[in-house]
């Protein structure tokens, strides 16, 4: 049980993203993908982003990708973030071709240790019984 002192904005599962945040919560990414343009997307909807359809599935993610965009963080924009900062704020494109917003973790925030096209792989924080975020960290060599 994870003690319940996360003060951040916490996601709101929708039904139609309960698969997700459940998968989440047993460290594994799962996105939505079109079975008519087959094209995967982020954020898990029932209707394809991209032609409309309502035809779509879950298919599980490697986790990895590239990190597409990146901020480095110093000037917090809530309070509760405040202790963090600095910290990254991401797109990753994954290997499946969703782009997801996220945060680039277990490396230093500075501009020397981070860059656009870097090899990123998923980790999970769990952050309450019900909530487990995504985060990325630098790919170990090798993957």
């Amino acid at each position: 049980m994870v003690e319940q002192t996360y003060d951040k904005p916490i996601p709101v599962p929708q039904p139609e993203s309960d698969y997700y945040w459940n998968k989440a919560r047993e460290g594994e990414l799962w996105l939505r993908r079109c079975d008519d343009c087959e094209t995967a997307y982020f954020y898990p909807r029932d209707i394809c982003p991209h032609c409309f359809s309502r035809n779509t599935s879950w298919v599980q993610s490697s986790g990895k990708g590239t990190l597409h965009a990146f901020a480095i963080i110093h000037r917090a924009p809530h309070p509760a973030f405040k202790a963090e900062a600095p910290y990254v704020t991401a797109l990753v494109e994954l290997e499946d071709g969703a782009r997801i917003p996220t945060n680039i973790v277990q490396v230093e925030p500075e501009p020397t240790q981070i860059r656009v096209g870097m090899a990123v792989e998923a980790v999970f924080e769990q952050i309450t019984d019900e909530i487990t975020l995504p985060k990325f960290r630098p790919a170990k060599s090798g993957l």
